[in-house]
């Protein structure tokens, strides 16, 4: 063993081993307990960044913690590699997305083997290899074929100079996050699964979901926003149509005063023929940003189409509005607006000076001033003809029952989610399997012709979709009638690759099918890491996919993952690393300069997982300097010639037991820190605590010795998920012939853990003077005793007289003297 730490010779010597050996290759064994631990797929932009290298370190401990359990433990790594930076970066550096991807693939593969991570490398998976999306096309046309995806004309976010529709959240400032420019609103054909079909079964089993975060399971709950209601039908004055509204506040009903209509509503529309006023505000709203938080704050603004709806109870005539917060794609694109009992309602009615009318009151008949904003609350009604004196609660099934038996309304149960929308108009993304036959209509492709390969030697600007320019690519015939057709040329929403890519890693190198038997022996994911920003959409559509492979006969489990962690971010200075702040390290000059080691175990012990993590030049120095005490601790051990086994552990001395029992409360802490708590950085610091003592043990006879070699062993086994590359190393030098990969986790000692001896403090006149040690079983007169005789102690007591003795057992003897 060398006498100095060595990181790049050690660590390449031990990945060397790992790849000789395949030590991290696995396969299904029905005689051992599977655990499947996967880390949210990264996005090949070309190089790792520090939140990669804090995630993957964490299920990367975990993975190798589980396998020392003797589980067979999974642990896949592949590439969410569609989508639009691609396209950016082949409009920066002028070549193919394909390559640019294929590039970066190489490149980040190395990195992260870089860094020790227990890859099973031989299941690697890459979103844009047509033996990957072949499978999500195929999976398509069955949905297709069940009617559960479908085509229709919907608005969306269009970007006029990247030819593409954006997702709300690609739209920042009402502009393309991508070029700046305004967003207007498009309505176009578009690609929809429904989503909606499992809205019930999505949210009821959340509350199934014991290993996930509440903060993550609250946050799916709000977005799939099951809502108990009434469905009202407003008649509209001289036409024979129906505006239906949705309200979970049913009780207010007698209190509205105007009705708001979205933009693009038919109502709207048909108004603003001539108006042409109207038709400016409709058009000005086709550019306003519809993600909820700038809807949360932008400015409410709408205009009088000039139509009049009646009240379903009263019959009065009420102003029909377009207003730009109300949205064509929730519900019918209507609300009633009640002003006195919704503050949005009410912004608006002061804005417009329209009606405000009170018919909810407060039960302890406080007053409410209605110019300083709405009385949101439930209360009692009053003004509310047959529904006066009810409370909130008697009037929602009152005015329901009512509307029921008139026709003019029912309960309803509604949900915020709505169906996922999958086209998009851009190139880099799995071709969408329809052809559009003139005479057959939509027609699946047949899974003969699967997969539909996107052309990857393409020129490409960033306009539009070079595919779309490509009869070589569109142009076909129809498999129904054998007539002229075409492909369609929208490409999925990369949504789509990353919702069922944890499952295709249990049987990736099968080309016959999708998945097969052994998606079942892997799944669920035993413990899935990743950031808190996919706690919503990415989890969500997993969770979907997960039930239509279900009902599609491909697995048989209801959810993806049993167990979520969602780590927090790396700061520095207290803000997010990023390339924009101008604020990040680079993990490859980190590797370089102190190895992957040190990284890893910075990251472990600087915060727990889900925590933020604030960058520290200075504890990166502190991770480096306990390795390097960790392997002068191991030299200077096995300098000292050949190790002799423990004997009789009752011929141990104090010092002996006293390490033996530090040893063994370290292994009980780490165990417990990794496996039920995932608080690496406390197992981190209980290590270096073991560590500091043994510096302090200076036991040369062969009992010493042993007590040292079963100390050092464990403490290597206890930190080799942490930092596997040294602990390798270290477990050879200690004596070992099999590999640490290959070693169980140590099994603790309870016996060790027994103290003969307790240290307590001795006060006098409440002052702490002395520590002495005690056997565990003295009793009061002999503490006293030995206190009394502590020579630190006699010096504060020879000159006075002790006039009482308080012995505080296993805690403190105070002694009272004057």
């Amino acid at each position: 063993m060398e006498e100095q730490y060595h990181p790049e010779k050690i660590e390449q010597s031990a990945q060397t081993y790992w790849e000789t050996h395949n030590s991290f290759a696995v396969s299904e064994d029905p005689a051992k307990e599977k655990y499947y631990c996967l880390s949210m797929f990264p996005y090949p932009s070309g190089r790792l960044h520090m939140g990669h290298v804090r995630n993957y370190t964490i299920g990367d401990v975990i993975s190798r913690f589980q396998r020392m359990q003797g589980k067979n433990v999974l642990q896949p790594m592949g590439w969410d590699a569609f989508g639009l930076p691609a396209e950016n970066a082949a409009i920066k550096n002028k070549v193919p997305p394909a390559k640019w991807t294929y590039e970066n693939i190489d490149y980040m593969r190395d990195q992260l083997k870089r860094l020790g991570f227990a890859y099973d490398w031989s299941r690697e998976i890459a979103t844009c290899d047509p033996d990957y999306y072949r499978w999500e096309q195929w999976l398509f046309t069955k949905l297709f074929e069940k009617g559960m995806a479908y085509k229709k004309v919907a608005a969306v976010n269009w970007c006029p100079v990247d030819q593409t529709v954006l997702a709300n959240e690609q739209v920042e400032n009402g502009c393309c996050w991508r070029c700046g420019t305004q967003v207007v609103k498009k309505e176009i054909p578009q690609w929809f699964l429904k989503i909606t079909h499992y809205a019930d079964e999505l949210l009821d089993e959340i509350d199934k979901l014991d290993g996930w975060p509440d903060q993550v399971r609250t946050m799916q709950r709000n977005w799939i926003g099951r809502s108990e209601g009434v469905e009202v039908k407003f008649t509209v004055s001289g036409k024979d149509v129906l505006l239906k509204v949705f309200t979970t506040r049913p009780d207010t009903l007698m209190g509205v005063t105007y009705l708001a209509v979205a933009p693009e509503h038919p109502l709207a529309i048909e108004a603003a023929e001539s108006n042409p006023a109207l038709n400016d505000f409709i058009e000005e709203c086709k550019t306003i940003d519809t993600s909820e938080a700038a809807m949360e704050t932008m400015e409410k603004k709408g205009m009088d189409t000039g139509i009049e709806a009646l009240h379903p109870v009263t019959g009065d005539t009420l102003p029909v509005f377009t207003a730009n917060f109300v949205l064509m794609g929730y519900g019918e694109g209507a609300v009633m607006s009640v002003p006195a009992h919704d503050q949005r309602d009410w912004e608006f009615a002061q804005k417009y000076a329209l009606p405000i009318k009170q018919v909810i009151y407060p039960t302890d008949k406080t007053e409410v001033d209605l110019d300083k904003g709405a009385f949101t609350q439930k209360g009692k009604l009053q003004d509310s003809g047959p529904f006066t004196d009810l409370t909130s609660e008697q009037a929602f099934n009152a005015i329901a029952s009512w509307l029921e038996k008139n026709n003019k309304g029912k309960k309803q149960i509604h949900y915020r989610l709505r169906d996922w929308g999958i086209s998009r108009q851009r190139y880099w993304g799995d071709p969408i399997p329809i052809i559009y036959c003139k005479q057959c209509g939509n027609v699946p492709v047949p899974e003969k012709d699967l997969p539909v390969i996107l052309p990857e030697d393409v020129a490409f600007d960033g306009v539009g979709s070079p595919i779309k320019s490509m009869p070589e690519f569109y142009k076909t015939t129809c498999p129904k009638c054998n007539g002229d057709a075409e492909r369609e040329t929208d490409t999925f929403d990369t949504f789509m690759e990353s919702s069922w890519y944890y499952a295709r890693f249990c049987c990736p190198d099968n080309d016959k099918a999708m998945l097969d038997e052994r998606a079942n022996y892997w799944l669920p994911v035993d413990q899935y890491i990743g950031g808190v920003e996919h706690a919503v959409l990415h989890l969500l559509y997993a969770r979907f996919f997960q039930k239509l492979m279900r009902d599609a006969g491909l697995v048989a489990v209801d959810e993806p993952f049993t167990n979520v962690l969602t780590q927090g971010m790396v700061l520095k200075d207290s803000v997010k690393m990023s390339k924009s702040k101008g604020n990040t390290v680079d993990p490859e000059g980190l590797i370089k300069k102190y190895g992957a080691d040190t990284a890893r175990l910075f990251m472990m012990f600087t915060s727990p997982p889900e925590q933020s993590l604030e960058w520290s030049d200075t504890g990166v120095d502190g991770a480096f300097r306990f390795l390097k005490r960790l392997w002068k601790l191991a030299h200077n051990h096995v300098a000292g010639g050949e190790t002799v086994q423990l004997d009789t552990l009752d011929k141990l001395s104090d010092d002996q037991k006293n390490i033996r029992r530090q040893t063994h409360e370290m292994l009980k802490k780490v165990t417990d820190d990794i496996q039920r708590r995932f608080t690496f950085n406390t197992a981190i610091a209980a290590a270096m605590e073991l560590v500091n003592a043994l510096y302090k043990f200076d036991d040369k006879t062969d009992q010493g010795r042993a007590t040292m070699q079963e100390a050092l062993e464990i403490c290597t086994l206890t930190l080799s998920p942490i930092i596997p590359h040294v602990t390798h190393t270290l477990w050879h030098a200690l004596g070992h012939k099999d590999a640490i990969i290959n070693t169980p986790w140590p099994t603790l000692d309870e016996s060790a853990l027994v103290r003969d001896t307790i240290e307590i403090m001795v006060q006098v006149n409440g002052k702490l003077r002395g520590r002495i040690q005690i056997a565990v079983n003295e009793d009061k007169a002999g503490i006293e005793k030995i206190a009394m005789n502590d020579d630190n102690v006699k010096r504060f007591i020879e000159d006075k007289e002790v006039k009482k003795v308080i012995v505080v057992p296993g805690r403190l003897v105070n002694i009272v003297a004057s």
